[in-house]
């Protein structure tokens, strides 16, 4: 039976996000002491460590436990458009928004 392994997903997301962990913890809300040390140690994260992680992440808890990417009925685009978008930071998602948006009126 595989095991759900909060510490592999978070050095998962942070690879794919071509995030350092200094990086996770600053969008997080986390000292690095406090990341660096949950993963180097392999601790459990608590709840509210596991809830501020994922809001660094920007996606729910429920998104962190489903490692499946579902992309049934996606054009190839809309699925490169997807992946590149969960690499952004919050900020940088908010100006992607706006950006299509204006592309979108401009039609």
């Amino acid at each position: 039976m595989n095991e759900f392994d909060p510490i592999l997903r978070i050095q998962e997301l942070c690879s794919e996000r071509n995030w350092s962990y200094y990086q996770l913890a600053k969008v997080s809300g986390l000292t690095y002491s406090t990341l660096s040390t949950m993963i180097n140690k392999h601790n459990m994260p608590s709840l509210l460590t596991l809830q501020k992680i994922c809001q660094g992440f920007g996606i729910s808890i429920a998104e962190f436990f489903d490692q499946g990417k579902h992309y049934n009925g996606l054009t190839q685009e809309q699925v490169q458009c997807l992946e590149l978008f969960t690499t952004l930071s919050q900020d940088e998602k908010r100006l992607a928004i706006a950006y299509m948006k204006g592309l979108a009126h401009q039609l």
